[in-house]
């Protein structure tokens, strides 16, 4: 019997712990930096552009994987596919996997999101900051709520991504050069975690398991193009590179799909990865016969990274990854595990639960520094960037130079473009 029902009603009965910091992955000394909104990317990575023929300000996408606690930049070559180009290790995430459902729920979005230059954050008080984007379409379509989710510097979040400030320098470059060379979003993939057959086998018995299934059509897109994929949602669900039928078109997130089709070529290289997926995946079931993988609360997590607080600033909390704080174990050991658990927590007073659930003083400054990084409403004065188109331009793009107060996701709008299957055909 899979434990879906017990796992849900132990992550419905834990309290969930913050945003926290990760590990340095990148070297710039900060105290040279004269310019942190114009700081240019290092001569390594530069020189790692000219070894894979990325030109200076070609488009970029972003994806995050939260179990394994890493954002890479992947960057397009001068034959309009990507490569990744910088992986960093997030300094926290807060939460557990799964998507981001309501605010105050301190989990990190996942899914698809379009960042802007309105997303960019050059007056954070986390040093650098970028707006996600949530909620988006999806998001809005299904209920769910949340603000001021950002990937930002200071190593210190509730709901974010948070880096060191040496990394989000660099990722900020990244966006702010892209932006400039014409690209009018980015793309960014917040994934559970590398979507592979044995992850997806070991992660089969998580209640947010429907959810990945479906997201990962999107991951296996890139993985055979190597373009982001075209992202529309109805029925209140994500489609990816669908081909609209004669004069149709997507209209709100919860209506009905239009007549769609995924186009012949990127069909058929699809139907073959799934194919050679499936096989991994039975393998992958065989070999997690029995077994349950735990994955670790966030305070297991911080524990394992607790030594390299030493030495830093109250504010920096590193929370470590899933991976090296989770384990797998047998069904029967996972159900006793989860069962005591869950017996004790009942026959606690309410007023104790939320004793232990609320924020500390120092959570409390991080929220009230988070308001500083807040994305406008809709009442908020518009924008005046302009952003050219994103392919055969180089119209540079004005980047904010102050801060709004806020800086959240501006609303969608459907622009012309070429049709992605035209771009991954050899047409």
């Amino acid at each position: 019997m899979r434990l879906k029902h017990i796992a849900l009603a132990f992550l419905v009965a834990t309290a969930l712990t913050g945003c926290n910091d990760t590990l340095d992955s990148a070297s710039i000394d900060l105290k040279s930096v004269k310019n942190k909104v114009e700081q240019p990317l290092p001569s390594r990575i530069v020189a790692e552009m000219q070894k894979k023929n990325m030109p200076r300000n070609s488009p970029i996408m972003i994806r995050i994987f939260k179990e394994e606690g890493v954002l890479e930049v992947w960057k397009a070559k001068a034959d309009n596919r990507f490569d990744v180009i910088a992986s960093y290790q997030i300094c926290a995430w807060s939460g557990k996997l799964g998507p981001k459902v309501k605010e105050g729920d301190r989990q990190a979005p996942e899914g698809f999101y379009n960042l802007t230059p309105a997303h960019l954050n050059p007056n954070s008080k986390y040093y650098l900051a970028i707006n996600t984007g949530f909620p988006n379409r999806y998001d809005q379509a299904n209920g769910r709520s949340g603000s001021n989710l950002m990937i930002h510097g200071a190593c210190s979040s509730s709901g974010c991504y948070s880096m060191t400030d040496e990394q989000v320098l660099e990722i900020y470059a990244f966006a702010r050069d892209a932006f400039k060379g014409g690209q009018t979003t980015v793309q960014l993939q917040a994934f559970p975690f590398r979507m592979t057959a044995e992850n997806m086998a070991r992660h089969r018995d998580n209640p947010n398991y429907d959810f990945w299934k479906m997201v990962k059509a999107g991951y296996d897109h890139f993985e055979v193009t190597k373009r982001p994929p075209e992202v529309a949602v109805c029925e209140k669900k994500y489609v990816f590179n669908q081909q609209l039928d004669g004069d149709g078109k997507f209209g709100p997130a919860a209506a009905a799909c239009p007549p769609m089709s995924t186009p012949p070529a990127l069909a058929s290289a699809l139907t073959s990865y799934g194919k050679t997926y499936e096989v991994a995946y039975q393998k992958a079931i065989d070999k997690f016969e029995g077994k349950v993988w735990y994955e670790p609360t966030e305070a297991e997590r911080k524990a394992v990274v607790a030594a390299k607080r030493k030495g830093r600033e109250l504010a920096y909390a590193p929370t470590g990854t899933s991976l090296e704080a989770g384990k797998l174990m047998s069904e029967a050991e996972f159900k006793e595990m989860m069962e005591k658990r869950m017996a004790a927590a009942q026959p606690k007073p309410t007023n104790t639960v939320l004793a232990s659930a609320a924020p500390s003083p120092r959570a409390a400054t991080a929220a009230e520094r988070m308001k500083q990084d807040r994305v406008p409403g809709d009442n908020a004065p518009a924008s005046t960037a302009t952003v050219a188109s994103a392919q055969g331009t180089t119209t540079t793009v004005p980047i904010p130079a102050q801060n709004p107060l806020a800086y959240a996701a501006p609303p969608i709008t459907e622009e012309k473009k070429k049709p992605f299957w035209k771009f991954w055909s050899k047409e």
